[in-house]
């Protein structure tokens, strides 16, 4: 999706991107749907009555819940789309100097990637792995990454879904911990109007649908049962092999 065609994403009806033919060969014989309102933004987003028929009260990986889902890892499974989207993010950020776009997660990483392309400086493209450390949240970069972000280096930072704004702070306080400076984040979905040390933040979608700390969930009050399911999907993924230093 490029020249007019990337405009459509700020428009209000959902975005249409250009298929080649083989993608429309493949849809016709899988029987898909081609690009349209299934490749908007908007319809990767799953409540939990689409998984539970009527439970609407969600667990998030976080610990908080929430009453929606987003099923962000579909966003990006169509590289002509992800272009295309990646495109007005760094079209948006095309004023500031951008030396390197760093994220973590493959959603993420695989929409930096796009944005890298279409920026005019034409940074490079790095990735934090998320761990836990001695029982906390860390990002950690990988050490042939270390020796790229150096002191007055430019970062923007790059995510597909920004819910409480824990993982960027991670990634901002990692590149601070440098010498180097965020310039910006851009994102897919930002759901909460997070303080994001007021740096720049571009999001293609915003909705502002609340999330809540299990003590204070009025679901939970009003005893609709909990969905676990997103949760347990993640525990079938491979642990990090990240661990905290040893104690004396």
């Amino acid at each position: 999706m490029r020249g007019s065609n990337v405009e459509q994403v700020f428009a209000p009806q959902p975005v249409t991107v250009e298929e080649s033919d083989a993608t429309r060969e493949r849809r016709r014989l899988y029987g898909q749907d081609a690009h349209g309102a299934e490749s908007s933004t908007r319809c990767k987003q799953r409540s939990a009555c689409d998984n539970n028929g009527s439970n609407d009260h969600v667990l998030l990986p976080s610990g908080h819940h929430t009453s929606e889902y987003i099923e962000k890892t579909l966003v990006t499974t169509e590289p002509s789309f992800t272009e295309g989207l990646g495109a007005v993010i760094a079209k948006h950020f095309a004023p500031w100097p951008v030396d390197v776009v760093l994220s973590t997660g493959p959603g993420a990483l695989i929409l930096s990637h796009c944005v890298a392309r279409a920026h005019p400086s034409r940074p490079i493209v790095v990735y934090g792995i998320k761990g836990l450390v001695s029982g906390h949240r860390k990002v950690t970069l990988p050490v042939e990454f270390q020796k790229l972000i150096r002191p007055e280096t430019h970062v923007l930072l790059i995510e597909d879904l920004v819910s409480t704004g824990s993982t960027l702070n991670l990634l901002t306080n990692l590149v601070e911990q440098t010498g180097a400076e965020v310039v910006g984040v851009g994102c897919l979905w930002r759901r909460t109007s997070v303080d994001l040390g007021g740096r720049p933040v571009f999001s293609l979608v915003s909705r502002d649908f609340p999330t809540y700390d299990p003590p204070d969930c009025p679901l939970c009050k009003k005893g609709v049962p909990l969905n676990e399911e997103f949760v347990r999907r993640r525990a079938h993924r491979r642990p990090s092999t990240i661990k905290g230093p040893k104690t004396p």
